[in-house]
């Protein structure tokens, strides 16, 4: 079966909200064996949407809409489709808004259904509802699966020159690599009569890239690096405490994302003024020091008094820092935007490690939140 996804709205077209729906339903479809083959986006004009519909199911077998059911003068979805949906259709109840979906079967073995946009209604509906109905009608004798491999600490290129014979593979395993801001993702994809008969086929590439790729692998699936931290530091008992900078709170903001995450946590101080470092991190202990007038706030001995003043004052295990150069301004001709400095201290050592990270504000912050992260996640793992 040939599926098409047509979202509808003007605010898709300016940009003004992503089109997450047609990458969720291409998700699903895909395991229910169901090949997408386009995505179309279409505004809230009844004109084009039906001229759209209309090409849709000149070359598709499924076509899903998606937006356009609700009550105001801009939802067109329902008056436009009416001539399709007059016989054959079933309601798809809207547990969580108002406006239903529907299901219709069509001549010629077509199928169109017609969804909520609002992903918290779309997608209760597509799975309580609809899926049971396409796995009856789809007729497909075979699924799609795919397993996410999530790498850090390697670019892309790097990634690509380690795994190169394995994204050339053919289906019915196919490998492919994505870019996210600080991560690197390697999905393994087969095409097999059953998911059990699928993940046999997954299951030698998966251990193949592990092979080679080592610890730079953090999770699969769903599992995120701070997940992924959490999971280690309760397993091995140990506590955490952070001192940011240039962050700014991002990191403690990861990590107590994480169901779970009081049993390791302690505490975080996003230290931004360099009073507030002095007065709360580098004199813990009665260590009188001037590294701040010495070295400057950006630099590897301030770093390393902050997480080592972080965990003493949080008495954790761990103490963790970040201080840098976000931008766009604050450079020197010795400190560019980008540089940073990450520390990591422990009863047994105290470690620190220079970046330079490109990009705008937001990305050097989150980036740093991922090199922390991972050092972090190495350093307990007794690889750092």
């Amino acid at each position: 079966m040939k599926a098409e996804i047509i979202g509808i709205g003007t605010e898709l077209l300016l940009g003004d909200v992503v089109n997450s729906n047609a990458a969720y339903l291409s998700q699903k479809l895909a395991g229910l064996g169901i090949d997408v083959y386009y995505h179309s986006t279409v505004g809230d004009n009844p004109t084009r949407l039906a001229s759209s519909v209309k090409t849709a199911l000149s070359r598709s077998d499924l076509v899903i809409t998606t937006g356009g059911l609700g009550p105001t003068v801009d939802d067109i979805t329902a008056q436009t489709l009416q001539p399709y949906t007059k016989k054959n259709t079933l309601i798809l109840k809207n547990n969580v808004g108002t406006a239903p979906g529907l299901f219709t079967k069509l001549p010629d073995k077509k199928f169109l259904i017609a969804l909520p946009g609002p992903p918290r209604e779309l997608k209760p509906m597509f799975e309580k509802y609809a899926i049971p109905l396409l796995k009856k009608v789809s007729g497909a004798k075979s699924i799609i699966k795919s397993r996410v491999i999530k790498i850090t600490g390697l670019s892309e290129p790097k990634v690509n020159k380690k795994v190169k014979s394995i994204l050339k593979l053919k289906p019915p395993v196919t490998v492919g690599i994505y870019v996210k801001l600080g991560e690197v993702k390697l999905k393994i994809t087969a095409k097999a009569a059953s998911e059990k008969n699928a993940l046999k086929l997954i299951a030698p590439v998966e251990k193949d890239i592990k092979k080679r790729l080592g610890d730079y692998i953090f999770g699969i699936d769903d599992q995120t690096l701070e997940g992924a931290v959490g999971e280690l530091l309760a397993r091995h008992k140990k506590t955490l405490a952070v001192a940011e900078s240039c962050t700014g709170g991002l990191i403690a903001n990861r990590i107590t994302d994480v169901p779970g995450s009081s049993r390791y946590f302690k505490m975080g101080i996003v230290a931004y003024d360099n009073g507030i470092k002095t007065k709360f991190l580098l004199d813990v202990g009665g260590e009188q020091c001037s590294p701040l007038q010495k070295y400057g706030a950006v630099s590897r001995q301030v770093a390393i008094k902050m997480a080592q003043g972080i965990r003493k004052l949080a008495n954790s295990d761990i103490g963790l820092s970040t201080t840098g150069i976000a931008g766009p301004a604050g450079k020197t001709k010795t400190k560019p935007v980008g540089l940073v400095f990450i520390a990591l201290s422990t009863p047994k050592q105290t470690i620190c490690k220079k970046y330079h990270f490109a990009g705008a504000r937001t990305s050097v912050k989150y980036r740093t939140s991922q090199a922390a992260l991972d050092l972090l996640r190495k350093s307990v793992q007794g690889n750092a």
